[in-house]
């Protein structure tokens, strides 16, 4: 049976929602989940560096064949143990949430 934990690392909101975000993708460019989640950047890297050092996260940095600067997009992905953790916690919020009869 699938392990059921609940994650103070990921329970936090922002970061719930980041987790949320990245489970069904490969990965995600770090300015579409600024948009998508409404944050700063300073408030989306502060969220993404605790769940790093986790090792929920990783983040890699590649040149963006659509633009003629140097500049660099950097694509965030869940971890295995990410989306393990993830996955537990859901089932434990589920279980919170479900009646007990």
């Amino acid at each position: 049976m699938a392990e059921t934990r609940f994650d103070e690392i990921i329970h936090a909101p922002v970061r719930l929602r980041i987790c949320g975000l990245l489970r069904p993708v490969d990965h995600l460019d770090f300015a579409v989940l600024r948009d998508t989640l409404s944050v700063s950047d300073a408030t989306l890297s502060k969220h993404l560096k605790i769940l790093a050092t986790s090792g929920y996260v990783t983040s890699r940095k590649a040149v963006s064949a659509g633009r003629d600067d140097a500049r660099r997009i950097t694509w965030l992905a869940l971890t295995r143990a990410g989306r393990t953790a993830f996955d537990a916690h859901v089932r434990a919020l589920q279980e919170i949430a479900a009646p007990s009869i």
